[in-house]
């Protein structure tokens, strides 16, 4: 496929990283699930199969600025793209992020629409994510076209002062003319997390909303959190138990 020229693409003038937590990805930050801030045991493994079903939701990240979204005609050059077809408007999305402490994805307008439909009656999850010689839990909400990503070991801690260690936006612009949803993701901590755990991250969460078997697993966890067991997850992922 021939690629197309990046001048398509707006360069971005602020800080790529930092910019994600005044700028990044959402409007109005939603809660987190709030049961996880009375877990007390450190071991998600032992924790989450216990956790009470959820009540309401509290402000998250409420001591940092409240996220804005960045739009997408500050990264792309909105007008010149309705004339380019899918591939190449996809092509050129993707290879803009590409080394730039940004991830770049898509998705077809179904699947953000089952996404979208799905995410409504299931915000919360979590996802172990591998790290050396063992993984981490990330607990993510989801309140389309936002996602947020943060420890789960930090919002036990911190409770509704935790920070947001990624953020991911989904850009409709396209869903109707060109069946294609764009998607940008900004890792807030880059302490926390790198641009290739940033993508299996984001691809792991698409995949537990848009596979039918994983999805029960969300669905357990959000409307039967008694009878959710964390090694299931485990076992979905082909991670050890540990």
């Amino acid at each position: 496929m021939r690629r197309l020229p990046l001048r398509l693409l707006r360069s971005a003038t602020s800080a790529l990283r930092v910019s994600a937590v005044t700028q990044g990805g959402l409007l109005a930050t939603p809660a987190l699930h709030p049961a996880a801030a009375a877990a007390a045991s450190s071991s998600p493994l032992a924790d989450l199969s216990r956790w009470p079903q959820q009540r309401g939701y509290s402000q998250f990240a409420s001591g940092f600025t409240p996220l804005k979204p960045k739009l997408l005609e500050s990264i792309i050059d909105v007008e010149r793209a309705k004339g380019l077809s899918p591939e190449h408007l996809v092509a050129a999305w993707d290879d803009y992020h590409l080394g730039r402490g940004h991830i770049g994805a898509s998705m077809k307008t179904k699947l953000y629409h089952l996404l979208e439909q799905r995410s409504s009656t299931c915000r919360h999850f979590v996802i172990p994510l591998w790290k050396g010689s063992g993984y981490t839990t990330m607990f993510m909400q989801v309140q389309m076209p936002y996602m947020i990503f943060t420890g789960l070991e930090d919002y036990k801690a911190r409770g509704t002062q935790a920070s947001p260690y990624y953020t991911v936006t989904h850009y409709t612009e396209f869903a109707e003319t060109k069946d294609t949803v764009l998607i940008r993701g900004d890792v807030v901590f880059t302490s926390k997390l790198t641009d290739s755990e940033a993508k299996t991250l984001l691809e792991t969460a698409h995949s537990f909303y848009l596979n039918d078997a994983r999805y029960r697993l969300v669905e357990r966890f959000n409307k039967e959190t008694h009878e959710f067991e964390f090694k299931d997850v485990l076992q979905v992922l082909d991670m050890p138990t540990m």
